[in-house]
């Protein structure tokens, strides 16, 4: 920048290399989350035998990672408000590569659980501090655009770790290690992007650090540039999350949360078994639609993020999803490319609808509680997510699939109840 041109708030600048970087860096993060999660479906599909996985213990695998996730992000939080938002940021992505390669050795169901639960918590340190990072480094006018492509990433690695896994299943009876050993490429790909991303000068600025903050932003953008304005705070408790101030926004980000989460991974780790409960004649194929259509919803979210406001697309998607899989409720026996276009559109629908959750938890809650308030809503929505993902299959087995889908419909209705009745809108004015 030359001398004639103004100083510029680096919030409020045009998006440069450092922000593609960084985007990358965050996404990809997001990438490897959803593919460590996506890959243990189809993995445990393929390790029953060789762990001699029941149901019960099919149930605790599945589950395990999502447990480690509210662990993780809950911990994080308040670490991530009181320390910076860079450490974690920097150094998550090491540790989740070492337990990726670490799955290929596991000899046991006990092993397997621990070791998806310890990848669990470190996915939920990535959760919280990927949306903070993201939300305070980018410039307004690409902000709700680049936070809402987190869940694009997180699609693509969910529904790509189903193809992977289904590519795999052909090279032996060990494939389901290789499948689950192969979520580490993209943690080594993402790992050197992360170094030297220096920490935000939102943070910093509320710590009263703002020295550092000028020095960080000159840094990363070059001179000219300077910090946003941000208002010195006391160091922040947790339990201000329930106070007067902030404690309708914590419900509401906990319930719409745990809302969209429990059907999404419900169905969505054990699809197969769901379409297979259903009679689809081939589950498989249909299970490649399904993953597909998250992408594709994703894709799409993408688009309608900036073009309509927070609340709308909320309760839009809690409507529509619910819809879907209501219909299903009293026709089960339909023909199978209906019901798996059913299943389509609700995958898509709840894939497009995670695009403004990742835009919207991060403008819920202030700069000095924002990974804390992140975290509180991460490890509510993995308390549902994961008691659902290990119930699924025992439901299915014990009572039928129909139980199974009305249940994930009340869920969705819920969610969409919650919205319509206390969300409020967070949409900022990019001229502002």
């Amino acid at each position: 920048m030359n001398d004639s041109q103004p100083i510029q708030s680096s919030d409020r600048v045009a998006p440069g290399g450092f922000h593609v970087r960084l985007a990358i860096a965050g996404t990809g993060g997001v990438y490897a989350d959803g593919y460590g999660l996506g890959i243990v479906g189809i993995a445990l599909a393929n390790a029953g035998a060789d762990l001699a996985l029941g149901p019960l213990a099919t149930g605790l695998a599945g589950g395990a990672a999502l447990a480690g996730l509210f662990v993780g992000a809950l911990a994080t939080g308040p670490c991530a408000d009181q320390f910076g938002r860079r450490p974690v940021f920097a150094v998550n992505m090491i540790l989740l590569l070492a337990l990726s390669l670490l799955q290929c050795a596991v000899g046991s169901a006990t092993t397997l659980i621990l070791m998806r639960f310890l990848i669990g918590a470190t996915l939920g340190s990535d959760y919280v501090v990927s949306k903070a990072m993201l939300a305070e480094w980018m410039p307004v006018r690409v902000r709700g655009r680049v936070l809402a492509g987190l869940a694009v990433a997180w699609a693509a690695g969910y529904a790509s770790a189903y193809f992977v896994g289904f590519a795999l299943q052909s090279i032996g009876p060990s494939a389901w290690r290789w499948m689950l050993a192969s979520s580490a490429l993209p943690c080594l790909i993402v790992l050197p992007l992360r170094q030297g991303i220096p920490e935000t000068p939102v943070w910093l600025m509320s710590r009263g650090r703002s020295r550092d903050a000028h020095a960080v932003v000159t840094r990363a953008l070059g001179p000219g540039y300077v910090p946003p304005v941000t208002t010195m705070q006391p160091p922040a408790r947790w339990s201000q999350l329930f106070g007067p101030a902030l404690r309708r926004r914590s419900a509401v980000a906990c319930t719409i949360f745990v809302c969209q989460v429990i059907p999404y991974f419900a169905l969505g780790t054990f699809v197969a078994r769901v379409l297979a409960a259903l009679h689809v004649g081939s589950p498989t194929a249909a299970g490649v639609t399904y993953n597909v259509a998250l992408l594709g919803g994703a894709m799409l979210g993408l688009w309608v993020v900036e073009r309509v406001p927070r609340r709308t697309f909320l309760i839009g998607s809690f409507a529509v999803a619910a819809a879907a899989m209501a219909v299903l409720v009293p026709n089960i026996e339909w023909p199978r490319w209906t019901i798996v276009t059913c299943f389509a559109v609700f995958a898509g629908t709840v894939s497009g609808a995670s695009n403004i959750l990742y835009v919207y938890l991060p403008e819920l809650f202030p700069t000095e509680l924002r990974a804390s308030g992140i975290g509180l809503a991460v490890a509510a929505s993995r308390i549902g997510s994961a008691l659902a993902t290990f119930l699924l299959p025992v439901v299915v087995a014990d009572w039928g699939v129909r139980v199974a889908l009305g249940a994930c419909v009340g869920v969705l209705l819920l969610g969409g109840v919650v919205c319509a009745r206390f969300a409020p809108e967070t949409r900022p004015d990019p001229g502002a």
